[in-house]
């Protein structure tokens, strides 16, 4: 991207942004039938050389990315235009010092949105963004991960084909330093979804140009089991979760917290996770991830934990799934980030235990809860999370209505959902007044005092007889002002 090119999507972006909405969204309900009409082909977009995508079908990418990006299309075409309606403050609730003036809160859009897309699902997760801010009228730079840059300018050409104009949408280069060049340039607001060290870096690079940014981050999310959990339903959600994509997502099961379950029932289900994690395919990783698992294992050894299955050693280059048990808050395996498969279980006594162990990794992205759902919404009011769910995990935050973000080292803001179609756009407010009186313009000294002292009563002391009283000191102030114009007369 270049300062000519940008020039020339930001016109692009203001013509779009003066459209109807229904127009704009014409075009995504084109993407959407373009989708259904072929979606292998569409599947096919996704390249089995990256993170995930390399251990899976073209089936398990239509399950994981064709499906709820279509599903996002729809919620677009049904929901963004009153999402982004104009509202109208009425008259309940305006101050009555403020009698006669109207306002309205309009959602414009930021500009030019520069996307940073991820390597593990990269058509799901920079499609639905892409999709909402052009929705709500912006141009969209989209640098796709490394080796994922096919998947964007399909998908470009597939929204060009829909009626979207070519400007609107720029595939950058999926070299590292295009973000830092685009972010220079001067675009309008970064959503980054990546690990918590490439938000790190991106941050100090928005921070220079005072950038907006939302930053969708790592995940090192926690299981948790209660006492009365189906264990049967928990085994088979967390080898899923861990089979799912090779194991490489951010919100993958990485922290089994078991809280106050018997001594066999805690037996019964770490022997069961033993079998069953057995059983799943070797996953390529990256050297870099291939150290960090190392250095866990050789912590929690170090910690007298047990390790129970040890992926740390590769077979042609990929890791089989490592499981701890005994594990305790403070290993590195229950605070750290690492895309591999790795699951940690610790035994607690109590709720109390369990939060506070859980509250000793920073990363807070989402959460599953298994056991009785009153007890299970109890919980979810003390974890610091941006996603819980309840007797089942990963799979119902696809929802399109629903969005996504995390909080500490998982980053903040959000993405998807009416929030995420919000968070493309900034709120303008404008404020018109009716009464042509120009009083409000007029000096005030300290003879007014007992009037607006009077007024501050009147309208906003606690109990009846106060605000009476506060009318009383007004209307006394009022005549006496009266009475000092007349005599300047």
């Amino acid at each position: 991207m270049n300062q000519a090119r940008l020039e020339k999507m930001r016109e692009a972006q203001r013509l779009w942004a003066q459209q109807p909405i229904r127009d704009r969204l014409r075009v995504i309900r084109k993407l959407r039938e373009l989708i259904a009409s072929e979606p292998e082909e569409v599947a096919r977009l996704v390249p089995h050389n990256t993170a995930g995508a390399l251990h899976r079908t073209d089936a398990e990418t239509l399950v994981a990315e064709v499906l709820p990006l279509a599903a996002a299309c729809l919620f677009l075409e049904r929901e963004a235009e009153a999402i982004l309606r104009k509202r109208r403050m009425g008259r309940q609730g305006r101050p009555l010092w403020l009698t006669g003036v109207t306002a309205e809160i309009e959602r414009v859009p930021l500009g030019i949105v520069l996307l940073v897309a991820p390597g593990n699902y990269p058509l799901l997760l920079a499609g639905v963004q892409a999709l909402q801010a052009l929705a709500a009228g912006n141009a969209v730079a989209w640098k796709p991960a490394p080796g994922t840059e096919a998947v964007a300018e399909r998908f470009a050409d597939m929204l060009h084909k829909c009626g979207l104009p070519e400007a609107l949408l720029e595939v950058m280069d999926g070299d590292a330093t295009a973000v830092q060049k685009a972010i220079r340039l001067g675009v309008d607001h970064v959503v980054l979804t990546g690990s918590a060290k490439t938000g790190t870096a991106v941050l100090h690079q928005t921070a220079e140009t005072l950038t907006p940014a939302t930053m969708e981050l790592s995940g090192w999310d926690a299981v948790f089991v209660l006492r009365g959990a189906d264990l049967e339903r928990v085994a088979q959600a967390v080898v899923f979760g861990m089979r799912f994509n090779g194991s490489f997502t951010c919100m993958a099961p990485r922290r089994m917290i078991l809280v106050g379950l018997a001594d066999d029932q805690a037996q019964w289900l770490e022997t069961e996770l033993r079998i069953r994690l057995a059983a799943l395919d070797a996953v390529a990783i990256s050297r870099e991830g291939h150290e960090k698992l190392i250095q866990m294992v050789a912590d929690a050894r170090a910690a007298q934990a047990e390790i129970a299955l040890d992926g740390s050693v590769l077979t042609d280059g990929r890791a089989s799934t490592t499981l701890i048990l005994s594990a305790h808050p403070k290993m590195q395996a229950m605070r750290g980030e690492v895309f591999a498969p790795v699951l940690s279980v610790l035994r607690t006594d109590n709720l109390q235990q369990a939060v506070e162990a859980h509250a000793e990794c920073a990363f807070g992205l989402t959460a599953s809860i298994f056991g009785p759902i009153p007890a299970a919404k109890e919980l979810t009011k003390k974890l610091r999370v941006g996603h819980v769910v309840i007797q089942d995990l990963m799979t119902p935050t696809a929802d399109p209505r629903v969005s996504f973000g995390g909080v500490g080292r998982g980053g903040f803001g959000v993405t998807r959902g009416r929030d995420g179609l919000l968070a493309m756009t900034r709120a303008r407010v404008v404020q018109t007044q009716h009464r042509l009186s120009r009083r409000s313009y007029e000096r005030i000294g300290v003879e007014h005092t007992g009037l607006f002292a009077g007024m501050i009563c009147s309208l906003y002391a606690g109990g009846m007889a106060a605000r009476l009283q506060g009318m009383r000191q007004m209307v006394r102030a009022a005549m006496d002002l009266r009475k000092k114009e007349k005599a300047r007369r």
